[in-house]
């Protein structure tokens, strides 16, 4: 794929994460960039940090000291009432009970002032802003471990619904040759993946639902621009590493595992790989830390047999499928 000349505007984006030596984001040892924001609402969402757009507030009470050490910081910090003394609990680093703050989410205005006060950042933004030149700055040091085909990966949330950033931050990478994964839910007007297209050398595409009235239910969103898009990139060389989440009860009927793998297939070569994720439960602990409820509780992962079986069916389709 021939690249355009490398110009690009230092603007601003918002991200919640870096995270160097990532081998689950694409080919290769990666550095992943996480931006803020996403247009669907996945009810198994394992980072709910990323979903809006607007600094939030975490609280990871692990972190905390108690309210007596910090002489009440954060309850006097919050202009709302918020924040006040918990109840008494175990202090796990000593003998004895210390108090920690108790957060009223919906007297919670969003300032972050408790969190600016925090002395141990168990109180925190959920993310920062940044500029494409701070991200670059960042992200070229790791250029030593980008071993087996590895590079960057811009993720999310959803990265193409901070468009501009995602773009430049793109152009701004590739001046550098390096390898460029762009991890998107497809839902993003065309016009925007024809322009990002010449800098990314794959595409992370998730294929959620086929059918589009219960991927509505099950994402906040139909499925029609996702599929469109997908065949627009492989229409126009781009390639598609396709990931299938398979989610007990609500994505894993054998008919939408079936139809995923047909349109899979129609894509052609642009598809160079298949990954099946198989729900899990590490996100849980996020939904606490920012005041949410967890809508998959009694939801447990698929087992090892069925997992088998759909690499299985998928592989009989004679794509290059791998469980993730």
């Amino acid at each position: 794929m021939t690249h355009p000349a490398m110009e690009y505007k230092n603007v601003t984006g918002r991200i919640y994460d870096i995270q160097g030596y990532a081998v689950h984001d694409g080919p290769g040892i990666r550095t992943t960039v996480y931006t803020k924001g996403c247009p669907l609402r996945c009810l198994w969402c394992h980072s709910p940090e990323s979903q809006r757009r607007e600094l939030e507030l975490g609280y990871l009470p692990v972190k905390c000291l108690g309210t007596d050490l910090c002489r009440d910081a954060c309850v006097s910090a919050c202009p709302e009432g918020a924040i006040s003394r918990g109840e008494p609990v175990k202090d796990l680093r000593a003998s004895g009970m210390i108090q920690k703050p108790a957060i009223d989410r919906e007297k919670c205005s969003g300032c972050l002032k408790c969190a600016e006060a925090c002395m141990t950042q168990a109180l925190y933004a959920s993310a920062r802003d940044t500029t494409v030149d701070e991200v670059y700055d960042r992200v070229i040091k790791d250029v030593s471990f980008f071993k087996n085909g590895g590079g960057i990966t811009i993720s999310g949330g959803e990265a193409m619904a901070q468009f501009e950033f995602t773009y430049n931050l793109s152009k701004r990478l590739k001046s550098r040759g390096i390898h460029i994964c762009l991890d998107t839910t497809g839902f993003a007007e065309a016009v925007l993946f024809e322009r990002v297209l010449p800098y990314v050398d794959l595409f992370l595409y998730d294929i959620k639902h086929m059918d589009s009235a219960r991927h509505e239910k099950l994402v906040g969103v139909p499925n029609e621009l996702i599929l469109s898009n997908a065949r627009f990139i492989a229409a126009r060389g781009g390639a598609l590493q396709i990931r299938v989440p398979v989610i007990p009860k609500l994505t894993d009927q054998e008919s939408n595992l079936r139809r995923t793998a047909e349109f899979c297939l129609s894509l052609g070569e642009a598809v160079k790989l298949v990954q099946l994720l198989p729900y899990h439960k590490t996100g849980r602990m996020k939904y606490d830390r920012l005041g949410w409820r967890y809508k998959l509780a009694n939801v447990e992962p698929p087992d090892d047999v069925f997992m088998g079986g759909a690499l299985a069916m998928f592989q009989s389709y004679g794509l290059n499928c791998q469980l993730h």
